[in-house]
């Protein structure tokens, strides 16, 4: 089964009000195109055409630094937003070959997704070349859907067309199962759909989405599969991302709680998703770890102890302190009050006292 990835990221998310490129905020340590790439991990695609507009440059840079090996990732720029259709038109060019006789999957999703499972990526690929579909959306029941487009259904169950909530008559703003942008299409018909979506909509641009009502009059399948809207909201505000940054913290201390780590209260407990414990750690609470930190087995850390890509031995203790790219040694104790400086490495010998700055070896 082959499959391609688009990842569609080149909006200027000027809701973020901020002068950082929407793809690269933070959660939990990880730039949030980074945790949609991520989230590819089981489809494995054999290439995944990144689509950068806004601040280009700057993510493709941080993109190429991080992003996964087995994800191929490839850039391709939309200087214009013209809307979702034309970026995926753009998604499409950096995929070799043509349309004709080829019946492998292209999934594509948006940046801004960064809650998204690999297992549910997995599902709706399987589903879709399970059931032979020309398309299969990714859908959510959404208690308030304001500002999603609609799925709109036959009395028989099939899906006729996704209506964005400004084109949308207010019966069918009443429905309340929603496109999350999340698909996979079927390539032989993706391209030439893609092809006849016109901009006839109020804001005159090619939505992505108007090409499940090409397929459906076509006569072509088209599937769906409901994910938790958990996973499928969108962060497009400081607020959404706050949200996100929550759900995906108490999934990251669920795991290592599962995996022989001790929170005395996870609610206080902060764990990037590019940090590594080892067994019987224990974490009191204001711990707070960020980056490549690495703790080995058997520590104590914390309370209110901050440790940036750090490298923690086996047995430590380390509480009240703030370390940045330091180095503590095996069954070193260290705190309370103590500062770790950038470069600085930490023996076995106890470093305690108020306002401690370790020196570097």
């Amino acid at each position: 089964m082959s499959v391609n990835a688009i990842v569609l990221a080149a909006g200027e998310g000027t809701r973020m009000r901020s002068n950082r490129p929407k793809p690269l905020h933070l959660i939990c340590g990880r730039a949030m195109v980074l945790h949609v790439i991520h989230a590819l991990e089981r489809v494995r695609p054999d290439r995944t055409a990144l689509v950068v507009g806004h601040g280009a440059e700057l993510v493709t840079k941080k993109v190429q630094e991080l992003s996964p090996g087995w994800a191929n990732v490839v850039f391709v720029e939309q200087v214009d937003q013209r809307g979702t259709g034309d970026a995926a038109a753009h998604g499409m060019s950096a995929f070799p070959g043509d349309d004709l006789d080829d019946e492998s999957t292209i999934v594509i999703l948006p940046g801004d997704a960064p809650l998204l499972r690999p297992e549910t990526l997995d599902e709706l690929v399987v589903t879709h070349v399970a059931n032979g579909n020309a398309a299969t959306l990714l859908t959510s029941i959404m208690e308030d859907p304001t500002g999603y487009g609609r799925v709109i259904r036959a009395k028989d169950g099939r899906v006729l067309r996704i209506v964005e909530q400004r084109d949308a008559s207010p019966d069918e703003l009443d429905v309340h199962e929603v496109a999350t942008s999340i698909y996979a299409f079927r390539r032989d018909l993706f391209g030439p759909a893609l092809r006849h979506v016109e901009p006839g909509n109020s804001q005159g641009e090619f939505y992505l989405t108007d090409i499940i009502d090409v397929l459906a009059r076509m006569g072509h399948r088209v599937g769906c599969v409901q994910a938790p809207t958990g996973e499928t909201r969108g962060v497009n505000d400081r607020w959404q991302l706050a949200l996100a940054e929550r759900e995906l913290r108490a999934r990251t201390n669920r795991r290592w709680l599962l995996n022989g780590v001790t929170m005395l209260d996870p609610r206080q407990t902060f764990i990037d998703v590019t940090v590594r414990l080892g067994r019987d750690v224990t974490l009191y609470p204001g711990t707070i770890l960020e980056g490549n930190t690495v703790v080995g087995d058997g520590c104590e850390i914390g309370p209110d102890t901050r440790l940036d890509d750090c490298v923690v031995g086996r047995t430590c203790r380390v509480q009240h302190t703030v370390g940045v790219d330091a180095e503590i040694g095996e069954g070193a104790i260290v705190g309370p009050f103590a500062h770790l400086p950038a470069g600085s490495a930490v023996g076995v010998a106890a470093v305690t006292g108020a306002f401690y700055t370790a020196m570097t070896e």
